[in-house]
C-alpha cells in the first residue's frame, strides 16, 4: 500500500467510517459564491462567526501554510435501535444524544497525526479541524469522496446517510486525492416535507435563521411567536429533515463503542430542565453538546416545549 491507503487504513482502525482524501485547493467557485449569497441574504441569522474568515473557510491553504492536502474523515452517528423514550417532549437531537463529539474526534484525529510524524517524519505539518474551524468541512468531504450536499444540505453518504460527523486533518504531505461519488437525491423531497418551519425551499435555499436546531441553539433572546409554535417538542436541535431521508432510514446504527452514547438524553421532561441550578446543569452534562446554549436558553426551550404541549395542533 502506498501512505494514502496507509492513512485510510489507520483512519479505519481508529474507528472512523469513512475516510477520503482531497486536494488543499481553494473551494470551488461555485461553493464560494453560494456561501458569500446565502450570508447577503441574512440567512445565517445571528451567526456572526459565519461572516468572519471567508478566505480561510474557503481556502484550506489559508489554515497551514505549505499545505497540499486535506485527509477528512466522517464518523456515523445514527444512535442504536433502544425503544423510544416515554418523554413526550423535550426530544433531543441525536446527535446530542452522544458525548460532544468535537472533543472525541480531536482525540482520534492526534492519533492519526502522530501516525503520520512515524510515517512522513518530523518535517510533517499539520492542523487538525472539527466544524469549530473556519472551513467549509462538507465542501471538502464532497471532494474527498465522502458523500454528496442532499437537499437537507447535510453532507450525505449513500451507507450511511446524512448523520455522519467530520474531522480533517489539513497536511504538507502531497497525497493522492480521491474523487467524488456519483449520487444524489434525484426526485426525493421527504426532507422538505418534514421541515417544521419550511426554513428547506424546492429551490434550493435554506434559511438557517428559521431552523429549529438554529433556533433552539444558537438563537439568543425571545423566539418570534411564530416560530417558537413550530418548535413543537424539540428542546434541544431538531434532525426531522435527516431522520426522513431514505438513504438515512436504510443506514446501520452507529457501531463505534468508544464514542459515548447516553439513552436517557434522548428527550427530558421540561420540569425537570427548568428545575436545574447552574451548577447541575454544569455537572450533569459536562461532556455534552447541551452545554453550548447555556441553561438559560434551554429553559426557555422548555416554556416552548411547555406552551406547545398545552396546544397540540402546533406540534
Amino acid at each position: 500500500m502506498n501512505l494514502a491507503d496507509d492513512i485510510k487504513q489507520k483512519a479505519l482502525d481508529l474507528g472512523f467510517d469513512l475516510v477520503g482524501i482531497t486536494d488543499a485547493s481553494p473551494i470551488d467557485r461555485q461553493d464560494v459564491e453560494r456561501l458569500t449569497a446565502w450570508l447577503d441574504a441574512g440567512c445565517a441569522g445571528q451567526m456572526q462567526y459565519m461572516y468572519r474568515n471567508l478566505d480561510k473557510r474557503t481556502n484550506p491553504a489559508k489554515l497551514l501554510e505549505g499545505a497540499q492536502s486535506v485527509v477528512v474523515v466522517g464518523l456515523n452517528y445514527k444512535p442504536p435501535n433502544t425503544p423510544p423514550s416515554s418523554v413526550p417532549i423535550g426530544h433531543i437531537a441525536p446527535y446530542a444524544q452522544y458525548e460532544d463529539y468535537h472533543r472525541f474526534i480531536k482525540k482520534k484525529l492526534r492519533k492519526l497525526t502522530d501516525f503520520l510524524v512515524s510515517k512522513a517524519g518530523p518535517c510533517l505539518k499539520f492542523k487538525i479541524c472539527t466544524d469549530s474551524a473556519p472551513v467549509l468541512e462538507r465542501a471538502l468531504a464532497v471532494r474527498a469522496g465522502l458523500g454528496f450536499i442532499g437537499k437537507n444540505h447535510a453532507l450525505t453518504n449513500p451507507r450511511l446517510g446524512p448523520q455522519i460527523f467530520l474531522g480533517e486533518i489539513i497536511t504538507n504531505l502531497e497525497l493522492t486525492p480521491d474523487k467524488p461519488v456519483a449520487a444524489c437525491c434525484s426526485k426525493c423531497d421527504k426532507c422538505l416535507a418534514a421541515c417544521p418551519t419550511g426554513c428547506l425551499q424546492p429551490d434550493g435555499r435554506f434559511d438557517a435563521a428559521k431552523c429549529i436546531s438554529y433556533l433552539t441553539i444558537e438563537y439568543a433572546g425571545d423566539i418570534p411567536a411564530d416560530l417558537a409554535a413550530k418548535i413543537g417538542s424539540h428542546l434541544f436541535g431538531c434532525s426531522d429533515c435527516l431522520l426522513a431521508c431514505p438513504y438515512q432510514q436504510n443506514a446501520p446504527p452507529c457501531k463505534n463503542t468508544q464514542f459515548a452514547y447516553y439513552a436517557d438524553r434522548t428527550a427530558f421532561n421540561p420540569d425537570e430542565i427548568l428545575g436545574l441550578t447552574d451548577e447541575e446543569f454544569e455537572i450533569r452534562f459536562a461532556d455534552s453538546p447541551l452545554l453550548r446554549p447555556g441553561l438559560a436558553q434551554l429553559k426557555r426551550n422548555a416554556h416552548i416545549c411547555l406552551k406547545n404541549l398545552s396546544n397540540p395542533s402546533v406540534d
